[in-house]
């Protein structure tokens, strides 16, 4: 019993570590004392499941999960060797980016082979909340999204709302529909913080205030202001460049938004918005000049473009299992840079020449991996805003650095605690040591073995660990999965198509 009482208090500490939250500020949400935090997270203090699914619900995190289908943990057996082939999945963040598009369309909305995750899912249910139809058409994944008159912003789904950030991405559409209105967000996301002021200060040009209080984004919007000079960004974020795109779509006349993302997600954004019929010039580049309309109403169809970070994940998988497969339709322009340092590093592949997504714009490439030497690369291996290497790839370096010959330094300076979770890769052998929050030495190559670990809550580090499982001798358990399949749809089923050996369980 105390081992158990152990583990979920290392699971609420991580998570609220993840959050960036003090155990006073978790004590404060539950209505209890910091003490009382301190001794849950040492495994000191008997719970309910009424408490744990309190805290769960406080820090976004499915500690414990009753009557639901999908699987919780994975038991994984290796090392493993992959073969055959496997074609990359649309993308996670523009399918995201795209939900919320579709709010600023009168007509129907039909998306073609959407990521089916759990951060889709909470969106959908926000979105049938306030009366969007919405309909899987196929088990290809289409979706039809089919507007009401007004929306019901007043029956949300809260609880479904809480528990995904993207909900913010909603503000950019619905100003426009709305001239005071809620939004419930994520507890912890105070305005004032590196991920939410940002987007205030993009959206104040066209007449929005924003203030939190009590868990909810409460809104208002002056009609008399509008943009009278060009939108500067004071960070290169995505969901900011998207919030700023979605409010200027509606936005009579030319909105100018100056160090934008020109990232994937943002790119299939713009790319579905000039089908609704919004101008937009500069696509891909950090200006953005967008034509707005004063109304959209047009039966739209769309598939959105392949998700570089997926393929990057299958790229680890096959590098760190030294296996041969091909990834088909993997979005070239995404992943220059990684696979450029990746050759640097003595990664041997081939690539067969350029053809066009369905979004008629991407260009896609196949890739067959080939057994490959590793070695460290001579510099640091850090992410940058695209055209750099992205972001959430950065994690996948930590375990290929691990197969690699040499010393490898990775800094990931733009998260507060993500490298921290790269440690649990000595658990599986790996040596890796932290510098400090930022940065990770890894030294290889590793000789893997297997263990169980608990999943972390930040997702590219839990499918890390995951890739590492398939290389590490004997069995290894990975618990706790749901912030993977927030991410992922299927990974290890369609890993185990490629010769994995993993397996989804539960507990009694």
């Amino acid at each position: 019993m105390t081992d158990y009482l152990s583990r979920i208090g290392n699971l609420i500490r991580d998570a609220r570590k993840h959050r960036g939250w003090t155990q006073t500020q978790l004590a404060d949400v539950l209505s209890t004392s910091q003490s009382a935090v301190n001794r849950i997270e040492k495994g000191h203090q008997n719970l309910s499941l009424e408490m744990i699914a309190r805290i769960g619900e406080a820090l976004d995190s499915e500690l414990v999960s009753l009557g639901t289908v999908g699987p919780t943990h994975l038991r994984v057996t290796g090392p493993t060797t992959l073969s055959g082939s496997i074609d990359v999945k649309s993308s996670k963040n523009a399918g995201v980016a795209l939900l919320a598009a579709s709010l600023l369309n009168k007509g129907r909305t039909t998306l073609r082979k959407v990521a089916r995750i759990e951060e889709v899912n909470r969106l959908l249910e926000v979105l049938t909340s306030i009366g969007v139809q919405c309909t899987w058409l196929n088990a290809d994944n289409d979706l039809e999204l089919v507007p009401p008159a007004e929306f019901d912003l007043a029956a949300i789904d809260v609880a479904a709302a809480r528990r995904t950030r993207s909900i913010i991405m909603f503000l950019g559409p619905l100003m426009h529909r709305r001239d005071a209105f809620e939004l419930p967000y994520a507890g912890g996301c105070d305005l004032g913080t590196r991920t939410v002021e940002p987007h205030m200060a993009a959206l104040r040009p066209f007449g929005l205030e924003v203030k939190a209080t009590e868990g909810s984004y409460h809104a208002t919007v002056s009609r008399s202001v509008a943009p009278t000079r060009p939108i500067v960004l004071t960070e290169r974020g995505d969901t900011v460049t998207e919030n700023a795109l979605l409010a200027a779509a509606l936005e009579p006349g030319v909105t100018v938004i100056r160090n934008a993302s020109p990232n994937y997600m943002v790119q299939d954004l713009c790319f579905f918005l000039e089908k609704l019929g919004v101008r937009i010039d500069g696509i891909g580049t950090t200006t953005l000049t967008v034509h707005g309309r004063t109304e959209i109403d047009v039966d739209v169809d769309y598939a959105p473009s392949e998700d570089p970070i997926e393929a990057m994940s299958l790229l680890a998988a096959a590098i760190v299992t030294q296996s041969e497969i091909t990834i088909r339709r993997v979005p070239i322009e995404f992943l220059e840079i990684e696979l450029a340092l990746l050759e640097e590093m003595g990664f041997v592949y081939e690539r067969s020449e350029e053809y066009v997504a369905a979004n008629g714009q991407t260009r896609l490439v196949d890739i067959t991996t080939k057994v490959s030497a590793l070695h460290s690369p001579i510099d640091k291996i850090h992410p940058m805003p695209f055209p750099g290497l992205n972001i959430d790839n950065l994690p996948f370096f930590a375990v290929i650095a691990a197969v690699a010959q040499g010393q490898t330094l990775l800094h990931d300076w733009v998260y507060e605690n993500r490298a921290i979770y790269l440690t649990e890769l000595t658990k599986l052998g790996a040596a890796v040591k932290l510098l400090d929050p930022h940065r990770v030495m890894i030294e290889g190559p590793t000789h893997w073995s297997g263990a169980e670990i608990v999943c972390p809550p930040a997702l590219r580090p839990a499918v890390v660990i995951l890739l590492a499982m398939l290389a590490s001798k004997g069995t290894s358990v990975l618990r706790s999965v749901y912030v993977i399949n927030r991410g992922y749809e299927d990974l290890a089923e369609r890993l185990n198509s490629l010769g994995a050996s993993i397996e989804t369980f539960r507990d009694i």
